[in-house]
């Protein structure tokens, strides 16, 4: 009888080394019916820990007993909306054959099929209301791609990498009654969190790739060890305690965010454009008859006219790139080198950052046009201005030079 107890015990403590090993919490003692799981999700993310919830179903039959998906309809994008678009999630429900449920809001609807007992949150962006976190047996559970309460908001990874962290993690909490991501803490990586590999050079879908299957093993590792189950054993996080201005918040990402208003240094737009893809700014157009700047009729009074223009890719080049030039222009003011004619001449665009780095942008596209090399595109948005004289200005003060050579410009810059 001894040597049994003593048994039990070595099989115990290896258990609990194990679970420390790995920063999670075992809860054997908490066995329940098998889960009928509504999961709730739409993008590449969640379909990682759908893949993994619907292997755990088929390896623990005894665990899972039904899993249904909730997701969003698709819709028409693109120009003239003639393209239709699935949430991706969709498509992997079916190929599972799982019941799925396409709701663009949960006002007057409840499961079809009778209670549930768990409700499963991942990337999902609609608010599951209380009426049926009460109604579920077990509430619900979300998967967050960061250190809650650090990185709040439904685009932890862009601004991961826009805040330019080094380390991230993953987060299982409740699904709170009333707030996204105010939920408490079930499990989360251990401090001080997984290192991002080349963080200066990391993109949304290489941390997407990275953070994916964490977060479902997280997910699966507390339907195993029913960290839902009351009574709740909450998880300290490192950021607990910090003051709101001291966290990184993550909102949606806006067509706002790819707005580049040349105040920024470059290092700023390079970071920006790795994350958020093609940038733009405004360029005020010309004016259809000889008119004043103090004139109201004059376009740049009408930002109405102003016309979007979206660099396909920015890149920083030495300033002898350019024959004949010496010098710097005005943050945002665009210039093409000479000559403005013939086989040879640079198609490309210049323009200073804030901190005087020399950026190329070789291809641009104006709103209504489709991508053409910059000189081609800006000629034909009409946003060009010839210099045909040469201009020499103090070193002390942002100035340009041109050496026998005319300079193209736009009129008033980028905006």
């Amino acid at each position: 009888m001894s040597s049994l107890r003593y048994s039990a015990l070595i099989v115990l403590r290896n258990q609990l080394r194990c679970t420390r090993a790995n920063g999670r919490r075992w809860y054997s003692d908490k066995p329940i019916d098998p889960l009928r799981i509504l999961f709730c999700g739409s993008d590449e993310f969640s379909i990682a820990s759908l893949k993994a919830l619907h292997a755990e179903q088929l390896r623990a039959p005894q665990s899972i007993k039904s899993i249904d998906v909730v997701c969003r309809p698709g819709k028409r994008v693109g120009r003239g909306l003639k393209q239709f678009r699935e949430v991706p999630i969709k498509s992997t429900a079916t190929e599972l054959g799982l019941k799925i449920h396409e709701l663009d809001t949960f006002k007057g609807w409840t499961p079809p099929d009778g209670p549930i007992d768990l409700i499963v949150a991942v990337s999902f962006g609609l608010f599951v209301p209380s009426r049926l976190l009460t109604a579920a047996k077990y509430g619900g559970v979300n998967v967050h791609p960061s250190l809650l309460p650090d990185l709040r908001g439904p685009a932890p990874l862009h601004h991961t990498l826009l805040s330019g962290k080094t380390t991230t993690g993953m987060t299982l909490q409740t699904l709170h009654h009333k707030h996204f991501d105010q939920g408490m803490i079930l499990d989360q990586t251990p401090a001080p969190g997984i290192p991002i590999p080349n963080p200066e050079s990391c993109t949304v879908p290489e941390l997407l790739e990275l953070l994916a299957p964490k977060g479902a093993e997280m997910l699966i590792n507390g339907i195993r060890n029913r960290v839902f189950v009351p009574p709740l054993k909450v998880v300290k996080s490192q950021f607990e305690g910090f003051d709101a201005k001291d966290l990184t918040h993550a909102p949606k990402i806006t067509p706002e965010d790819r707005h580049i208003q040349w105040i920024e240094p470059w290092s700023e737009i390079k970071r920006r454009q790795r994350v958020l893809g093609p940038l733009w700014s405004l360029a005020v157009p010309a004016p259809n008859e000889h008119l004043s700047l103090e004139d109201p009729r004059h376009p740049f009074h009408h930002k109405q006219t102003w016309k979007r223009v979206i660099f396909d890719e920015i890149e920083e080049v030495p300033r002898d790139s350019i024959p004949g030039f010496h010098g710097i222009f005005s943050p945002g003011l665009p210039f093409f080198s000479s000559p403005t004619q013939g086989k040879d001449r640079d198609k490309a665009m210049y323009v200073f950052s804030p901190d005087r780095k020399l950026l190329r942008l070789k291809k641009v596209k104006f709103e209504g046009d489709k991508f053409n090399d910059a000189r081609i595109a800006a000629q034909k948005a009409r946003v060009l201005h010839e210099m045909k004289e040469d201009f020499d200005c103090d070193e002390d003060r942002e100035y340009y030079r041109v050496e026998g050579a005319r300079l193209t410009t736009f009129y008033y810059g980028l905006r």
